[in-house]
């Protein structure tokens, strides 16, 4: 164990833990972006503190499966959709980064959206206006800024964060009470309430994630020439693993804190003031406003910006991994503009397109819906692909995953593959009961469209 002192996957140079949390640290801050934000304040506005137990659930899920994304390109030296060019049929490669690409830039647009609203909401002021120069300074940090100082910038935005913390302490909270919904779950048959378990089992574990981490590890490798993929130099794979599990639990621990509090806050102010119905972040903050005071509304809104700031990179990033990996572009956060040119051009074209969207009559929430229909499509395939992916030794070499982690890989990935399917039958549901009243049918479809977190 003495060896890791000096071994290359961890700098000697810097703490400990700030060397090791990384790719793991930052997929996991990206998760809880303006959109996921609305999906958890709405459940907590809807059920209280019902459904806290679903972030117990979902987090070995979601830690297992971002593990292995990890591993795949700390193992391969490749992205994910780098190796589905070279190992499976190219329809379903194409396929895939065609519905990935589709969904991230809605989902770039409704979480630019929402900043704008949030800084809109705190110094007024024109919203597209604010829109525009958040798409902008998110393309140019990308694009300019050099990628050891830019993970930097990615790290120290995962502070904003802990805005939802604070909102905890600033309001009153039955702590019994949220004892009880997360440690004995209270299940039903009402529609609504499984149409919110599968929004927030789908913002915890996104396909977007899996490509960015997986990509990071690549780069990391690109910007540390001393480590090199596991598949070639095996005798890194045991600290490589270590490093990796560490970065992605915590990363995805910090997640689901964070969910957490948000659900608590809007559990104990909004549902407990009988706000049952929250369509967006800036609606949230507006009902939050009058039930828990200035500095609460302040603070929530605050942490809106900073995690789409976050945000907004991960998913224009991830939609430039898939797409130029796929295509066997150059690509890389590391590489000079012009020596990847089609790669920053996805990451550019795809913000310009998700901040176009707020310029349309589109509404963004049911934009956000279909989108998380379409990646609750993506996500198993994927999933099942890596899952395969890591136990081929022509791929992975000595490095395959356990079957003990891809067990818990298969077991999140037939949990997400039920909930495509419930998701898709609320779609259906009201089309098919045409004797339920109008008010019933009107809450399963609006809980639906909450389901904005799939692609968050």
């Amino acid at each position: 164990m003495r060896k890791q002192k000096n071994d290359p996957v961890v700098a000697p140079s810097k703490p400990r833990l700030l060397g090791i949390l990384g790719p793991g640290l930052i997929t996991g801050a990206s998760d809880d972006d303006p959109s996921g934000i609305a999906t958890y304040s709405q459940a907590g506005a809807q059920f209280g503190f019902g459904l806290t137990w679903t972030l117990l659930f979902s987090y070995p899920l979601m830690s297992v499966v971002q593990e292995i994304s990890a591993r795949i390109g700390r193992t391969t030296g490749q992205g994910i959709a780098g190796n589905m060019r070279r190992y499976y049929p190219n329809w379903l490669l194409q396929s895939v980064v065609a519905l990935l690409l589709i969904a991230n830039i809605i989902n770039i647009g409704a979480d630019l959206g929402a900043m704008g609203d949030a800084l809109k909401l705190i110094v007024g002021g024109p919203h597209l206006a604010y829109v525009i120069m958040f798409g902008a300074v998110s393309v140019v940090l990308q694009v300019f800024l050099k990628y050891s100082r830019y993970v930097s910038v990615l790290k120290w935005l995962t502070l904003s964060l802990f805005a939802y913390f604070g909102t905890v302490l600033v309001v009153h909270v039955p702590w019994g009470e949220v004892a009880r919904g997360l440690f004995i779950p209270k299940l039903t048959t009402d529609a609504s309430f499984w149409t919110s378990v599968v929004a927030i089992l789908g913002t915890t574990i996104s396909p977007y994630l899996f490509f960015w981490q997986a990509s990071q590890e690549v780069e990391d490798q690109k910007a540390k020439p001393e480590r090199k993929p596991l598949k070639k130099a095996p005798e890194q794979a045991e600290s490589a693993i270590e490093r990796i599990r560490l970065d992605t639990y915590i990363g995805m621990a910090f997640s689901n804190l964070v969910a957490l509090a948000i659900m608590i806050t809007a559990g104990a102010t909004l549902h407990a003031s009988g706000v049952t119905d929250i369509g967006s972040t800036s609606q949230a903050a507006e009902a939050l406003k009058p039930v828990a005071g200035a500095f609460a509304f302040g603070i929530f809104a605050l942490g809106v910006i900073g995690t789409g700031l976050l945000a907004i990179p991960v998913l224009a990033g991830s939609a430039g991994y898939a797409l130029g990996e796929a295509r066997k572009w150059p690509t890389g956060l590391n590489r000079k503009p012009l020596e990847a040119k089609a790669f920053y051009v996805t990451i550019a074209v795809a913000t310009l397109l998700g901040a176009c969207l707020n310029f349309t009559s589109v509404n963004p929430i049911k934009a956000l819906y279909w989108s998380a229909v379409v990646n609750g499509v993506v996500a198993v395939p994927v999933m099942a692909v890596m899952m395969l992916m890591t136990g081929r030794r022509d791929i992975m070499g000595k490095a395959v995953v356990p079957p003990v982690i891809r067990n818990v890989g298969w077991v999140a990935t037939a949990v997400m593959a039920v909930a495509a399917i419930v998701m898709l039958v609320q779609i259906l549901a009201p089309a098919n009961k045409g004797g339920q009243g109008q008010d019933g049918e009107s809450q399963i479809t609006t809980t639906a469209e909450c389901q904005i977190s799939t692609v968050s």
